[in-house]
């Protein structure tokens, strides 16, 4: 069997935040920032807490099967909520998106690559 690649997407808000929690996160930010972002087994972190109190974690997971996403999916949530509990921030309306890599659709330049390989074949 092949190993599967999953990105995963929780997404949430952060809920009754203290002045001096939310000047923690503003302490933070560049750190945070949506151009740092990275799919990583440990979780990247971004939010930009000046303009909304939502978050995004991104999580790069593998499995064999097909249904391992659902098993790499709960894993994600539970890290996002573990990382957000073991700081104090609170934090409401978590959910989550999953993609398996090898069944996303072909770029343009690897659709390209892919009849080449056809043609010369």
């Amino acid at each position: 069997m092949s190993t599967r690649t999953f990105r995963i997407i929780v997404r949430g808000f952060f809920d009754g935040l203290s002045p001096e929690q939310r000047a923690a996160l503003q302490a933070d930010a560049a750190q945070h920032d949506v151009f740092n972002a990275a799919f990583t087994p440990e979780g990247s972190l971004t939010y930009d807490i000046a303009a909304r109190d939502a978050f995004t974690f991104r999580f790069q997971d593998t499995g064999e099967d097909e249904e391992d996403i659902l098993l790499a999916t709960e894993q994600a949530e539970e890290n996002a909520a573990a990382w957000l509990t073991e700081r104090g921030y609170g934090y409401k309306n978590l959910r989550s998106t999953a993609q398996d890599l090898s069944m996303a659709p072909l770029g343009k330049r690897q659709r390209r690559e892919a009849q080449r390989r056809e043609t010369t074949r």
